[in-house]
């Protein structure tokens, strides 16, 4: 018997556990196909695990719905076929076998031997961009945040949040009408989020720019007030607080995949409209790619997700139906329908 016969083979092994690999997941049972997800943490949800009291609007179809609830949800779903779902294993290499099968080795020494590959690693390994100030850290244990994780705890206080990205404006916005305060500090004088909640900051917050956070003032592990300067003049402000939140984004690390020989931009993995990699067998899906038309949304990753699977169907089988039957009439949704009807 051929060595490569005895080995346990998957159809698709999807290389991330976020919204793109668990869509991924989903849309690759609708398909048929033998699954597995390898997620380095032990948690599916990816990114989205840092901002879980987010309100997230932009979800087609969908209300406004904390991050958590969509992270359950999406975690449900992508159960739905039963894959094969891995924890705390770090993908680090990948070699080519006989017949074509791709054997992907963890950090830990584990092999995974599958047929095709969709890349759903995200922003990689993050790490938090920390302030850098002088004696910044003894104040994380109290009132110094690079997360939310319980709005409540911001009502009635004057919070400063600096940072000029989404995630800053987004969590000014939550803040309105909770907190008895808004103000946010930025380097530059444009922000980076979309044009409607930028607008909808600047109604009701203090905003300050171009300036940094120079200084913490503190009685003993807490902030009392932060001293701000201006990043032309230096011209000094002292603002009073009672909570600072920091949002300096997240350095991106896709680790020993980036030794693979994978083609990348600036913002990640370059793939074509059809979400391949120039590694025959290796797709890719959500913020972890980049093309010319990339939607950074968790809408877009769900899209990326399904041409990635369409893409490893046709891979494998290049006489099989360019895309998945719609659920209502997908045979592999019959017996669980009835179970849903009941």
């Amino acid at each position: 018997m051929n060595p490569i016969e005895q080995l346990d083979i998957y159809d698709i092994t999807i290389i991330g556990g976020g919204p793109a690999g668990m869509y991924a997941s989903f849309y690759s049972g609708m398909r048929a196909m033998r699954t597995k997800i390898i997620e380095a943490k032990h948690e599916l949800g990816g990114f989205m695990r840092t901002y879980p009291e987010k309100l997230v609007w932009d979800v087609g179809g969908i209300d406004p719905t904390r991050c958590e609830n969509i992270i359950d949800s999406l975690e449900r779903q992508a159960k739905t076929f039963e894959p094969t779902i891995v924890f705390g294993q770090e993908v680090a290499h990948l070699e080519r076998l006989e017949d074509g099968v791709l054997m992907l080795t963890s950090k830990t020494g584990e092999r995974h031997y599958t047929r095709t590959i969709v890349l759903c690693i995200g922003r990689g390994m993050t790490q938090i961009q920390k302030l850098d100030i002088q004696g910044a850290n003894q104040y994380e244990l109290t009132n110094l945040h690079y997360t939310v994780t319980d709005l409540s705890r911001f009502a009635g206080k004057r919070v400063l949040i600096s940072g000029g990205g989404d995630s800053a404006v987004d969590w000014a916005n939550e803040l309105a009408g909770l907190a008895k305060e808004v103000t946010v500090v930025h380097r530059r004088d444009e922000f980076g989020g979309h044009e409607q909640p930028v607008a909808q900051m600047k109604s009701f917050a203090k905003v300050c720019t171009p300036y940094r956070i120079d200084h913490l003032h503190g009685a003993q592990d807490k902030i009392d007030s932060v001293e701000i300067a201006h990043m032309h003049t230096d011209e000094r402000q002292h603002i009073e607080v009672d909570e600072v939140i920091v949002n300096h984004g997240y350095d991106r690390n896709f680790g020993n995949l980036m030794e693979w020989g994978l083609e990348r931009e600036d913002y990640g993995v370059s793939v074509d409209p059809r979400m391949r990699t120039n590694i025959q067998g290796v797709f890719g899906a959500g913020d972890c790619i980049t093309y010319g038309s990339k939607v950074r949304l968790i809408a877009g990753a769900f899209n990326d997700a399904v041409l990635a699977v369409n893409a490893a169907k046709l891979y494998l089988e290049p006489d099989a139906s360019h895309m998945a039957g719609v659920s209502s009439h997908n045979t592999r949704f019959y017996e669980k329908n009835k179970n849903v009807s009941s």
